[in-house]
């Protein structure tokens, strides 16, 4: 049976850590272009959605209302 040595374990991990940011990076692109896709769908884009909550709690208390409100994130993995 063969065992890995500790300086490849430490290695392997430094090498992990290190390019761990520009892999998040690239998601986070990744994420943003899946978003701004979404809201350019019709039933957002054009259902007279508020995707600000601050401004939907304004309109709301103005127009005396409830405020129905969904939190997802299909967009992210």
């Amino acid at each position: 049976m063969r065992t890995i040595s500790r300086p490849a374990v430490v290695f392997g991990a430094a090498l992990a850590l290190a390019l761990a940011p520009a892999a998040a990076a690239q998601d986070t692109a990744a994420l943003e272009q899946k978003y701004r896709h979404k809201l350019e769908q019709p039933f957002v884009a054009y259902g007279g959605w508020l995707t600000d909550l601050d401004q939907a709690k304004r309109r709301a208390a103005a127009e005396n209302k409830l405020i129905f409100v969904y939190f997802t994130r299909s967009y992210a993995p």
